[in-house]
């Protein structure tokens, strides 16, 4: 079967497509994965042997500026005439599309040549993309059970679950190490604030004996090492962290924004969390409230989330390790969306 992959935009987009490209070309289908500029390299370097590639004229649609918006709108236009052409001569039998404004030309095309086509919804709130998309789609998939913000249509909705790479999978259910292990995942300009309150908070706290891996942005390494070295918190601040799933599973509790595809591999690994939604994004404003909703963590308003508060919180949990493993085993979920996903669109 041929089937067409159409992703871009950012990782969170990428890293599902490729983990279900692998299995769908293991199961011995001839894939074709499309792409925009952004991440080009990061599918030629992550696609299957054999997979090939293709290229999109596409970026977001949510630049302030109306001329950047309609130059987005312009592009694709172009490249949903540019797909439809193509399809004309060599039509997929199916095409899957993992979200963002990229995705959109494939879904049209797909649409005016009458290819089965599967949309998957990352988010517990459902994207601008995918929502404008799904008039063309008739089934889709979603990383929650529930999903809020999909219109009224015909379009099936089938719970699946988010792909996540093999190393997470090979670590669910791994034991929490019971040795005070905080992980930090900032790392970007929106989560400032955790550079702000965490070591505050910790230095604040009656017991230090907490050992924190804590992801900032490069510049900010230096001031958070002095920080924790002068308060004597045994820390370890870093720009980049290679092993993710490692890191996690060396953990007893997380802090981090709620992006679609880390509170999934805090789910998939089984680790409690406390998520701070970045305000202007009602996405992550959702995935939160998902994950707390099941026990496995907190949900907190960046306006809530003070040193006092986290103060309070890290002391009651750490000093209360059961309580710990039981959010763990909460916030696990299994995770079979790569075969629940390739069995739904080659059925």
């Amino acid at each position: 079967m041929k089937i067409w992959i159409a992703t871009g935009g950012t990782g969170g987009h990428v890293f599902p497509a490729l983990s279900v490209a692998d299995e769908l070309v293991r199961r011995g289908h001839h894939i074709t994965i499309s792409c925009d500029g952004r991440v080009r390299e990061m599918v030629a370097n992550g696609r299957p042997s054999g997979a090939k590639m293709s290229h999109v004229w596409a970026s977001g649609v949510g630049a302030k500026s109306r001329l950047n918006q309609i130059w987005a709108l312009f592009k694709i236009g172009v490249s949903a005439v540019a797909l439809s052409l193509r399809f004309m001569v060599a039509r997929p039998d199916r095409v899957v599309a993992f979200g963002g404004y990229a995705s959109v030309p494939a879904v049209f095309a797909a649409h005016l040549w009458h290819v089965p086509t599967f949309l998957h919804e990352q988010n517990a709130a459902i994207g601008r993309a995918n929502k404008f998309a799904m008039r063309w789609v008739k089934t889709l998939m979603t990383s929650f059970p529930s999903v809020s913000g999909i219109p009224n249509s015909t379009t099936r909705v089938v719970y699946t679950g988010l792909p996540v790479r093999r190393d997470f999978l090979n670590a669910a259910g791994a034991a929490l190490p019971s040795g005070n292990k905080l992980l930090i995942t900032g790392g970007s300009l929106g989560a400032q604030i955790l550079d702000d309150v965490v070591p505050t908070a910790v230095a604040a706290m009656k017991n230090k004996k907490i050992f924190i891996t804590h992801q900032t942005r490069p510049e900010n390494v230096a001031r958070l090492q002095k920080f924790y070295a002068e308060n004597k918190i045994r820390a370890n601040v870093l720009s980049f962290i290679h092993d993710m799933a490692g890191a996690i599973v060396g953990s007893d509790l997380v802090i981090g924004r709620s992006g679609a595809s880390t509170v999934v591999e805090l789910q998939t690994i089984g680790r409690p969390a406390i998520f701070v939604p970045l305000g202007i994004n009602p996405d992550q404003a959702a995935n939160a409230a998902s994950f707390a909703k099941n026990g496995g963590g907190f949900a907190v308003e960046q306006s809530k989330f003070t040193t006092k508060w986290l103060t309070a919180t890290l002391s009651e949990l750490f000093d209360n390790p059961l309580r710990l493993e039981k959010m763990a085993q909460k916030a696990l979920v299994p995770n079979n969306a790569v075969p629940l996903i390739c069995d739904e669109i080659t059925k």
